[in-house]
């Protein structure tokens, strides 16, 4: 009796944990018109969100945003950007304090050098705006600073590796990323992985359409620049559509082994100063025109 009442003791404990662990409700919006849902992830200690359609389950990994990937920033006067931050997979010692905020999820980091980061996500009927405030609290002037939002689609239905269903806008209207390389529908992936697809917004055209990086990668530079600072991919039932915009970036590009959407922006932070940047994921149904709308809108 004994050894039946501690057992029972021993699995009524298990059950308690268990059950106390499973019902810590990760913080998250949804919005109620949409269904759109947005909620930090468990499953790293440092920031990073997810993002649900409406009707994917809880389990389903979703749309995987590194809150941000990395933060780099380069001193007057210096050569080599240094980075302020990067991201890391897994539990960390630091671990932000996330706060809901009305329609946002918020918190704050120190960074390295005397950098502090309040970065903001604000879901919106059409999407999650994301919203970086860097305070230099040190004396270093930084000619530039960015912060890197990094959207990874590689489960879910925007996942476009040969990116089939991936645009961008020139002057003379909407063209896939990648048209000046009809090669990689065809070529092994092995051949056309790992590269980065670029194309210039505010910074000049490159020369050089294919470079091989000592790294491995490929960089393919298309060779006309977009004149809206998005880029958009289609959904593989082709209903919905993600698409990734800033102000003003240098460039909008793309990994397609992981489909992630940057146009990721600059700002400059003085000695004891503040700036900021912001950056909207667009993620709605509609089309590419829907998209164009929305851009020039809110420019």
């Amino acid at each position: 009796m004994k050894k039946l009442a501690l057992a029972l003791l021993s699995a009524s404990f298990f059950f308690v944990a268990c059950r106390g662990a499973s019902f810590t409700p990760p913080l998250a919006l949804t919005d109620p018109a949409t269904g759109i849902h947005v909620e930090v992830s468990q499953q790293d200690s440092l920031p990073e969100l997810k993002i649900l359609l409406p009707g994917q389950p809880a389990s389903d990994p979703g749309i995987v945003v590194l809150f941000p990937e990395h933060v780099t920033a380069l001193e007057r006067g210096k050569s080599g950007a240094v980075h302020l931050y990067v991201f890391r997979p897994g539990p960390q010692s630091a671990r932000p304090t996330w706060r809901l905020n009305g329609q946002s999820l918020e918190y704050e980091m120190d960074l390295q050098r005397g950098v502090h980061l309040i970065a903001r996500a604000t879901l919106e009927p059409d999407g999650i705006r994301f919203h970086y405030g860097f305070t230099n609290r040190s004396g270093t002037d930084y000619e530039f600073i960015e912060a890197v939002t990094d959207p990874r689609m590689i489960t879910s239905s925007f996942h476009d590796v040969r990116l089939e269903r991936t645009y961008v806008h020139h002057y003379d209207g909407f063209d896939l990323l990648a048209s000046e390389t009809p090669a990689r529908l065809t070529m092994p992936l092995s051949q056309w992985l790992p590269n980065r697809y670029r194309v210039p917004y505010t910074w000049p055209i490159d020369r050089n359409r294919v470079e091989k990086k000592e790294d491995g990668l490929t960089w393919y530079n298309k060779s006309l620049r977009v004149d809206e600072p998005f880029l958009a991919t289609k959904s593989t039932d082709g209903k919905w559509i993600m698409a990734t915009y800033s102000a003003a970036p240098g460039n909008v590009w793309t990994n397609p082994e992981l489909t992630c959407q940057h146009a990721d922006m600059q700002t400059s932070l003085k000695p004891n100063s503040q700036s900021s940047t912001d950056l909207k994921i667009l993620l709605f149904p509609g089309s590419l025109d829907d998209v164009l709308s929305k851009v020039r809108m809110r420019m």
